[in-house]
Parts: C-alpha cells; structure tokens; sequence
C-alpha cells in the first residue's frame, strides 16, 4: 500500500504523490510564543514528527519548515503586562517551546524561521497583492480583499456570504468588506517602537497569516507537498494563507493536514479557560517517552481528552514495550534481529498515519517476543527484537534510543542499578544460607519499591514495574 493522508482541502483520503519523487517539502504552522507550551500546544509537532520519521524511512528526503512567530498582539499585550520587552518575552517562550519539543523527542525542523527575520520578504509579498488588485492600503494598515479571490472559503468548506467579519473590528468601517483581514497593521499609539518595521504604507508589523506564506515561499518554494498545523488553523489561518498566496500566484500547499485538539473536561486545552497542563511541568511526573506515547498513541485526526488515569495508561502500556525490549536486549544483545517492520505496522502507517493500528502492531509483536523469551528461543527473541526496535524507532518511541537517556538519567540508573544489585547480592547469600526468611524480606522490600525480581535459569534479574 502507498502512502494515503487525509487532505483537509479535498475532504477526503488521498495517494500521496509529492512534487518531486523521493524528496518531500513540509510546513508547519509552529507556536506563538506569547506563553509556555502546554501539552495541547505541542500535539501537532509530535503528529508531524511522526509523519516525517514515516516519510524518511520509506526513503524520502524530506525538508522540514516550522515557524515561530514572536511578534503578535498577544505577545505584546502580555510582555506589556508582565514589565518586560516585548522581544525578551517572545524568546524566553520561544526557549520554553524549543524545550518541549526537545524533551519529547521531535527531530529538529530543517529551518526554523522566525517572522520578525522575514519583514522584507512579506513586503514584497503585499505589493505583488496591491499590484494585482487583491490588496488595498488605508492609513498605514493594509488589507486582502476577500471578494477578489474567488476561491476564499474553500479550505474550510464555508461560503463568503455565510462568514464572520475578520477579528480586527475597530478597522472595520475602513475595509471594503468586514471579512477583508489584515496583511500589514500600522504601528500605534503606546506600542513599542521596537515592533515595527518601515514599510512603504508606514511603520508597522505583519499580520497574523502573511507571516506564514511569506516563510513557507522562501524555503520551499511557491508550491510544495504539505502544510500542516492544528485543526483550530484550518480558519482563519490556513484559508487566509492559501488566499493570499493563490492570488498571488503561487501554487502554495498541495495537501493541508490538520491534527485534533487535546481537550480537557469536553473543551479544547486552553490558556483563556485556564485548564492547561505546561509541558515542563507534566515531564516532571512522567517520564518524557510516556508523554509522548501519550500523545502519539490515539490517530492524529481524534481529539483526545484528557485525564491523568488516561495518561497513567499509557505509562503502564509504554512500560509493556520497554520491558520486552530491556529482557531481550539482555538476552541477546540490543542490535540483534534484523529492522523487519511488521506488516500490520506499514499497512497501518500509510493508512493516514494510524498509530492505534500500528501500536496494536508492535504489542503483538512484543507478545511473541515475551513467548520466546519464556521459552529460550533466542533466533525467535532477537526477530521480535529487531522488528519491535525498528517499528517504536518510526514512532520515536525505542527505549534504547540516546533521547530517553540523557546523561542525569544515565548516572541516575548507574546508580540505582548498583543499589539493587546490593540488595540482590544480600538475598543471594541469604539463600545459599538457607535463611529464606531473609531472602523474601528482600524481595518484598524491592517489590514495595517497585523493583520486580525474578529469578531465571540465567540467574537472577530485575525491572522498574510502571
């Protein structure tokens, strides 16, 4: 099977087919850095890591886009706010954000672009509109006309006539229609110098949506393969985007792919109703790997709602694969069995990316690789191994990778690994003693920690319990 994805334009599954075979061009809408992440924030770059860890196995090279924006109203209302600048606000958030993205185990964008370092390319862009008679100025602030692009609203399968005006109201009564939204705001009155650039309409800052066309076109070029994001972009953003880059005669994205939200209590996890959950401080109670399995497990396109026994699942489940994957590589050596995906697991994957398919795929998988190791059949041990590492590799998920050991956790395990294996040296002498007594207090003490003995005919071993 080839690789089919969802495409939010055409409402339907699609053969993915890029532009230029063997290499795929990505954009991603990344984060506006008014805050810290919170785990509903950084979904979407988990979704499209996986997308692209899928796209590079399967032999693509694929170029990686994700933006910051770091100029906005909300950045300056809040930096305003909080006493600080503007710019020192944005990039303590854009550290924040880079930091979420670390800790769960993304890859790193091929460029990573901010708005502010691309004034002149979204000016060039605004006069190719004006020129073409899809922009108008009016003191200093510039607008895309809706009207003059027939397709507006097509993205988001909604009807110009049906449409709210654009959020920008105070301006309304100078737009020749409400829903016109803004490309170019003037600079005004109490606002930082600083966030202002000069333009020939006057000083000012990019709206909201230019920013994005304007970056995806340097990098990638006036067409490419995929623009994804959250589905709360589909609109404005992504209509908008596609607008202003259609009119201005470029081809833009080929597909738009669009994750779900993280919801919490039925709505969607927001700053504005207060029930977010900050992944700095969600890492500290789990582990980063089980977060991600977390956030990785449900398909891209289902809003998961959250909860902490939903979460404490996905630990336990994650714990099921590490375990497997800890015992055999003890066994047999953690390179052995050839990278072989499982069937189920490719045909889940091209399948619009279905992670609950392919996560099915990889326990079964385990379950095979538990009977042999039960029954000392190593050949059988090391197949499930090699298949099992090379499928939670594609997910970013493989417990042997260095991104779930960093150098605190390394010392940390050294040192828990040589704590139990006192305790276990104690429990040996105790039963060659024959003080049994002893032996299971041992034992016990270990289990009331979480540390799970079990006594083979390779000697005795022992794992963390999740």
């Amino acid at each position: 099977m080839s690789l089919r994805l969802y495409d939010t334009a055409a409402r339907a599954v699609r053969d993915f087919t890029p532009l230029r075979a063997g290499r795929v061009s990505m954009y991603v809408c990344g984060l506006t850095v008014q805050g810290p992440p919170h785990i509903g924030h950084v979904r979407f770059a988990l979704a499209f890591d996986v997308l692209r860890r899928w796209l590079t196995y399967t032999g693509h090279e694929v170029t990686y886009v994700r933006n910051v924006t770091d100029v906005d109203d909300k950045i300056l209302t809040k930096s305003a706010a909080a006493g600080e600048p503007w710019w020192a606000w944005a990039y303590e958030n854009e550290r924040a954000a880079t930091r979420a993205y670390e800790v769960l185990g993304t890859l790193p964008p091929t460029y990573e672009p901010r708005a502010t370092g691309h004034v002149p390319e979204m000016v060039e862009l605004i006069q190719q509109l004006i020129d073409g008679g899809h922009a108008y100025a009016v003191d200093g602030d510039v607008y895309f006309d809706v009207r003059s692009f027939a397709g507006y609203g097509e993205l988001s399968g909604q009807r110009l006539a049906e449409l709210e005006p654009a959020a920008d109201t105070e301006t309304d009564e100078r737009k020749r229609d409400p829903r016109d939204f803004a490309l170019w705001k003037s600079h005004k009155p109490g606002e930082p110098e600083t966030a202002s650039w000069a333009t020939p309409w006057g000083r000012g800052r990019p709206g909201w949506h230019l920013e994005c066309s304007a970056m995806a076109e340097k990098y990638l070029g006036p067409e490419f393969d995929v623009h994804g994001g959250g589905l709360d972009l589909r609109f404005p953003h992504h209509e908008n985007e596609r607008a202003q880059s259609q009119a201005a005669g470029h081809g833009f994205a080929r597909y738009w792919l669009h994750n779900a939200w993280v919801t919490m209590g039925g709505e969607k996890m927001s700053k504005s109703l207060g029930n977010t959950l900050l992944v700095d401080e969600v890492v500290q109670r789990v582990r980063p790997v089980e977060l991600r399995y977390y956030l990785v497990a449900p398909h891209y396109r289902s809003m998961i709602e959250f909860t902490e026994s939903a979460l404490a699942e996905a630990a336990t489940a994650y714990g099921r694969l590490e375990s497997f994957v800890r015992r055999a590589a003890e066994r047999v050596g953690p390179d052995a069995g050839k990278p072989v995906l499982a069937d189920a697991f490719t045909a889940a994957l091209d399948d619009d990316l279905a992670t609950p398919a392919a996560i099915a795929a990889v326990h079964e998988a385990v379950t095979a690789g538990n009977t042999a190791l039960a029954a000392d059949d190593e050949p059988a041990v090391a197949a499930a191994l090699g298949s099992v590492r090379a499928m939670l590799g594609v997910l970013g998920l493989d417990p042997l990778d260095p991104q779930w050991a960093t150098a605190g956790g390394d010392r940390l395990a050294g040192v828990t690994d040589g704590l139990v294996q006192l305790a276990l040296e104690q429990r040996t002498a105790a039963r060659a003693r024959k003080d049994y007594a002893s032996a299971d207090a041992i034992r016990n003490q270990l289990g009331a920690l979480g540390v799970q003995v079990e006594d083979t005919p390779q000697g005795t071993r022992w794992e963390l319990t999740t």
